[in-house]
């Protein structure tokens, strides 16, 4: 049976390349589940060639918000509205990486990360929608390349982590479906200046947290509260991500391209049936809406009435090609997990959609922000959607991580053993999905620093690395930075 099958037997629905020599360790990894481990002491190994990494992401840590030809972004305009952002606080210096690269580069060799998961800035690269590229913003992405070559540190770069150009917004954003095209130009620029030099591609960082938060639910940028527009801007999207999959193969072949994405175990709120098929519509709504498309050409089904699909997303003939792309690989972002119930009534003005869904609450310990701490969903998520996308895809965590905002004693150490509990049971069971089959290649800390947490601003630490701000953006790697480094130099949880 080959994958498509596969996914319509599962779902219901209709509708690996060679690896660079420079990084041979991406190998994908042999299944340890043919091999029982009888040694319970091997249970947290990780095979042979996995790569230790850590990400960030551009708004988040780069500052330099209107040096050197950048322009207006949507987090730039959204931050200044009082009110969007917890105490006020903005990306404008950030963790001033424009400045430090090197620094975080130096920062990633400590913590014996062999990959650096980071995005560019689509405003820093193509300031205006129909003008010439900003080679000085597109230098600054070939210093930190080059940085992290010299270094021995793969280079896994997103195109897209939440951060559109104003103009572009102004022009109609997400669900303006000629936006598709305006992105294919800026992953082309990009691809031109970049591609001597980076190999491995993430086009999108989980288009269902920005095309839902920013178009629906209004709270990240840019501040929309229009489910109608929300519904459209995952098709552009979608559309968007099958070009730029296109561009950057045409422009190298060597690329290895895929997309990341933040599926979540869906916990119904109760054993009844009707909660029960609200959890699995939201699962599809949730996890598989980014996915799906580009896998088989097709939607999901049991989400939105099938006739109204066409209205609904604006789909046009031969769409189904459009939002084609057959990733060398997928990302997947792992935090915790959701609660979801039956809404008979239907949910905030969708046609069909009959469930409601929170981050989930119950005994579980909670982290700083109020996430759940579900180790064991880390293991059923990444082996659930494994088995959706085909055995053979290989998969790289691309983000996992926890915020405790635990402060520096008096002498300057962040201890913060809750971290390191939380990565030493997520690890753990990442470890036990490789083992059962699960072709898992890599693992990417989030955050490494603590960085602008969006909405949250700088109240939540997520990083292995403390910034100080207030003493030259200095950078101390805390207690879980130190632990997280000897786990990528032994290659298993310690």
């Amino acid at each position: 049976m080959d994958r498509r099958q596969l996914l319509e037997s599962i779902l219901g629905v209709s509708g690996a390349a060679l690896i660079s020599p420079a990084f041979a360790g991406l190998s994908l990894p042999a299944s340890l589940a043919s091999d029982p481990i009888n040694d319970h002491s091997l249970v947290s190994q990780f095979p042979k060639g996995f790569l230790w990494g850590a990400a960030t992401a551009a708004y988040q840590v780069e500052g330099g918000w209107n040096e050197d030809g950048k322009a207006e972004s949507v987090w730039d305009r959204f931050v200044r509205v009082s009110g969007n952002i917890k105490n006020g606080d903005t990306g404008d210096v950030a963790c001033d990486s424009y400045h430090r690269y090197r620094d975080d580069v130096a920062l990633l060799r400590q913590l014996n990360c062999r990959s650096y998961r980071f995005s560019i800035s689509w405003p820093r690269v193509l300031p205006t929608m129909h003008g010439a590229p900003n080679a000085k913003g597109l230098d600054y992405y070939k210093r930190l390349v080059d940085a992290l070559l010299e270094a021995g540190i793969r280079p896994l770069a997103t195109l897209y982590h939440w951060d559109m150009p104003q103009e572009v917004e102004d022009a109609g954003g997400w669900p303006n479906r000629d936006v598709a095209d305006r992105f294919a130009d800026y992953v082309a620029v990009v691809a031109r200046a970049l591609s001597d030099r980076v190999d491995h591609w993430c086009i999108f960082n989980e288009p269902k947290t920005f095309t839902q938060l920013g178009y629906w639910f209004g709270k990240f940028a840019p501040g929309r509260k229009d489910p109608l527009a929300f519904l459209r801007a995952t098709h552009t999207v979608n559309l968007a991500q099958g070009k730029a999959f296109r561009v950057l193969k045409s422009v190298s072949a060597k690329a290895q391209v895929g997309s990341a994405f933040d599926p979540a175990p869906m916990i119904p709120a109760s054993a009844s049936a009707e909660d029960r098929a609200a959890a699995d519509q939201w699962f599809r709504l949730n996890n598989l809406w980014h996915v799906w498309p580009a896998l088989t050409g097709a939607y999901p089904g049991g989400v939105l009435p099938e006739s109204e699909l066409p209205s609904l997303l604006g789909l046009q003939p031969g769409d189904e090609q459009l939002v084609r792309a057959p990733f060398d690989f997928v990302g997947l972002n792992y935090y915790t997990r959701w609660t979801v119930r039956a809404v008979p009534k239907g949910f905030q003005g969708i046609p069909g959609l009959m469930a409601d869904a929170q981050w989930a609450t119950g005994p579980h310990a909670k982290t700083d922000i109020g996430w759940d701490v579900y180790p064991e969903g880390f293991y059923d998520i990444v082996t659930r959607m494994s088995r959706l996308m085909g055995a053979q895809m290989p998969i790289e965590i691309t983000e996992s991580g926890a915020a405790y905002n635990n402060p520096p004693d008096a002498h300057g150490v962040v201890h913060d053993p809750q971290r390191i509990a939380y990565l030493r049971a997520h690890l753990r069971e990442l470890a036990r999905a490789i083992r059962d089959g699960a072709p898992v290649r890599a693992y990417h800390a989030w955050s490494l620093m603590d960085n602008f947490e969006w909405a949250e601003g700088y109240s939540q630490h997520f990083g292995l690395v403390a910034v100080d701000a207030a003493h030259g953006q200095r950078r101390t790697i805390k207690e879980s930075g130190r632990w997280y480094a000897r786990v990528a130099a032994a290659n298993r949880v310690v």
